[in-house]
């Protein structure tokens, strides 16, 4: 169900008032998790352009691709006459966007609560009333995989690698707080920031039990120096994901339960049959 045209205004991430006339019904979106959350509301066809990393619903790998979120090609944005635009706080364009007379809806989701102001902001936009419904979809499946983790996992703590740098997922971003709900410790603070760079020696001084990464990152992790003392390599306990599964974790959006259920897995299948886990070898 859509809301009948009336205006309204939205202020968005940055801060800024952005006013419709009526719901926007051609939607530019350069942010994959804003992309995966336009579908979720069962408004996938009003989009008319996305980034090049938008590729989940498969259906979307039809549409026009516009660049990169950071640095998206604008005439090609412009040629698709969109009524409105969704991209990153982070993104260079919006500026550039707004001065051609583009509306331009900055979001940037970074935790649980982020996802839940982003997926009811965009039903707000779009004028689906019901998006909660999809929050209480997400936090319902978290809770659930929460439930099928094994007491023995819940001893080890985790390292989550979200790319090579190396950078992390600390215990302040959705990936942190999910495995927080999932009942593991994050070996990487929250005053790090949600996504840190670290210097590799901060893992191995960690020590962690488990080590979670991206099979593009995966390569070489015994090989970076002082990396093979590491208790997680030593006993492999390390979880590889494919790169399907890999997109799914790092989205803050719709998919965050199937993450969870991913994370959830991993820590079953790594989960200590006696524990030693959290203290010396």
């Amino acid at each position: 169900m859509v809301c009948p045209a009336q205006a309204y205004e939205v202020t968005d991430d940055r801060g800024v008032v952005v006013s419709f006339a009526q719901a926007p019904q051609r939607v530019v979106s350069l942010l994959p998790s804003l992309t995966e959350t336009v579908c979720e509301l069962g408004q996938c066809a009003r989009l008319v352009g996305v980034d090049r990393y938008s590729n989940f619903p498969v259906s979307l790998q039809q549409l026009p691709q516009v660049g990169g979120g950071i640095d998206p090609n604008i005439e090609a944005i412009v040629a698709l006459r969109p009524d409105v635009v969704l991209m990153a706080v982070s993104s260079r364009a919006s500026d550039r966007l707004r001065t051609l007379g583009i509306k331009v809806l900055s979001l940037e989701p970074k935790t649980h609560a982020d996802v839940q102001r982003v997926v009811l902001k965009i039903g707000q936009v779009l004028g689906v009333p019901d998006a909660s419904k999809i929050w209480r979809a997400i936090d319902a499946g978290v809770s659930a995989a929460a439930q099928s983790v094994p007491a023995s996992a819940k001893t080890m703590r985790v390292y989550f690698e979200v790319n090579q740098g190396p950078y992390a997922a600390s215990e302040a971003s959705f990936i942190g707080e999910t495995l927080t709900r999932l009942g593991v410790k994050n070996i990487v603070p929250a005053k790090l920031g949600p996504f840190p760079k670290l210097n590799p020696e901060f893992v191995v001084r960690a020590n962690p039990d488990l080590i979670m990464v991206g099979e593009r990152s995966a390569a070489g992790l015994g090989q970076r120096p002082g990396w093979q003392t590491i208790r997680a390599l030593r006993d492999n306990r390390v979880c590889v994901f494919a790169a399907e599964q890999a997109n799914t974790l790092v989205r803050p959006g719709p998919r965050m339960s199937e993450a969870a259920r991913i994370m959830a897995q991993c820590l079953a299948d790594k989960a200590p049959k006696t524990s030693v886990i959290g203290g010396k070898p």
